[in-house]
């Protein structure tokens, strides 16, 4: 079966449960990137949706663009053929090319989120 993280960092992200099971994808959820992370060492996904949040002044040590960076790092290593499907605010929105610029992103889906275009996302 078909698996997908959904990393839930905040309550804006949508509970997708009934459209992945219909789909037919088995979703694990995480609260955290730290517990996704541990989790890709033992069952690489092969779809992860998750939020972007901008890394806005000294957030991310200026290190990083978002929130997501760390995770898209080992997720290349321990994940390649994972497809990234990653949702953004109005206000995060204008800075994700920044992380598209960076790491291979299947979609960008605007929050608040339309599901027929997260099922048109995991269909193609």
């Amino acid at each position: 079966m078909t698996l997908l993280y959904s990393i839930i960092e905040s309550p804006a992200h949508p509970d997708l449960s009934d459209l992945y099971r219909r789909l037919g994808l088995r979703e694990l959820k995480f609260t955290s990137q730290r517990k996704a992370i541990a989790h890709l060492k033992k069952e690489a996904p092969d779809w992860v949706v998750a939020e972007f949040f901008y890394g806005y002044g000294n957030n991310y040590a200026g290190i990083n663009v978002s929130n997501l960076d760390v995770f898209l790092h080992s997720q290349r290593k321990y994940a390649p053929d994972a497809r990234v499907i990653v949702l953004a605010g109005p206000q995060d929105r204008p800075h994700v090319d920044k992380l598209t610029a960076l790491f291979d992103i299947h979609a960008v889906l605007p929050l608040p989120l339309d599901t027929g275009e997260m099922r048109r996302a995991l269909t193609t």
